[in-house]
């Protein structure tokens, strides 16, 4: 018998500080309820789409589209995060970096995390149908279905390449972002989209070799679990120089000019030199903290955040 039928997922914990199963407070009931919109992913979903209205309008969009998208955009995001959470809650109760998620802690049960995933994935498909676009909307609805059905049903449990083509869905924002403004795609969006689709596994391959014993545990072939460091290393300097070219692109093309480009060869330059650094230390057999994995993980937050300030901003200066 597994670890898994031994403990279902969405019963309650009794490690230290999970709730009783007659005490669940309002408070913290709600705040769980946030959780399963994985907010802080969010963050990172809407600094990739409002930058992209700015440059789409050519300076500052209408501040309630803008605030329209947003809305939609969490309401999109929050309800593919709580499907992902619904159908992984087994595997979620097995991981440490994952066992105080609320299904696992028993906070918020099944039923009512799929009816919450539910409720805010058809709210938003109509929140932007009616207040941005059609277009709009069924890019969401396509960003749900992909994360949830291709990603988390199909990718995570059968290959070592998931968060590949799993990040398709984390790139849908940039063309709901110019979709939203133009009510149409544009080259200027694919490269955005593109510029997310190869920053995705370099930014979450180092979370992982980092977490691998967890990924190990549960049998998801993510590739630090399947692959040595420097393999892994490897494929992330080669995802790094592709996402570093392709986000040179947009100026060769008339989309933005000096200050973007400037932005971009500084932050891509610098996270050459980390991934490399990373793979250097890989190669010569460096283990545990003195890898240093987690500083390119953290600085490609920050890369990313940079770029596209700069494409909000470079409108403004050309």
């Amino acid at each position: 018998m597994t670890a898994v039928q031994s403990r279902p997922a969405g019963t309650l914990s009794q490690s230290p500080g999970s709730p009783n199963p007659g005490h669940r407070p309002f408070g913290a009931r709600v705040k769980a309820f946030i959780e399963l919109t994985k907010p802080r992913v969010i963050e990172l979903l809407l600094m990739t789409t409002v930058p992209v209205m700015f440059l789409a309008a050519g300076g500052v969009p209408d501040l309630w589209l803008v605030l329209a998208t947003c809305i939609g955009g969490y309401l999109s995001a929050g309800g593919a995060a709580a499907y992902n959470m619904y159908i992984d809650r087994d595997i979620d109760a097995l991981m440490d970096r994952t066992a105080q998620r609320p299904l696992v802690t028993g906070m918020v049960s099944p039923r009512e995390c799929l009816v919450f995933a539910t409720a805010l994935s058809v709210g938003s498909t109509v929140w932007f149908w009616y207040l941005v676009n059609p277009l709009s909307a069924m890019l969401s609805l396509g960003a749900i279905l992909f994360y949830v059905v291709v990603y988390t049903m199909i990718l995570k449990r059968r290959t070592s390449q998931n968060i590949v083509w799993g990040g398709i869905a984390g790139c849908m924002p940039v063309f709901i972002g110019w979709s939203s403004v133009t009510d149409s795609v544009s080259w200027a969006a694919l490269i955005l989209f593109l510029v997310i689709f190869f920053w995705t596994p370099p930014h979450y391959w180092p979370l992982s070799m980092k977490v691998k014993d967890d990924y190990e545990r549960v049998g998801v072939p993510m590739l630090p679990a399947v692959a040595g460091n420097k393999v892994v290393a490897r494929h992330i300097v080669i995802y790094s120089w592709v996402m570093v070219g392709v986000s040179l692109l947009l100026q060769p093309l008339g989309y933005t000019g000096w200050l973007y480009t400037a932005v971009a060869l500084a932050c891509g330059a610098f996270w050459l030199r980390e991934a490399h650094g990373l793979q250097a230390r890989a190669k010569a057999g460096v283990t545990g903290p003195k890898l240093k994995e987690m500083r390119l993980f953290h600085w490609s937050i920050t890369y990313v955040s940079l770029l596209f300030v700069a494409v909000a901003v470079d409108p403004f200066v050309r």
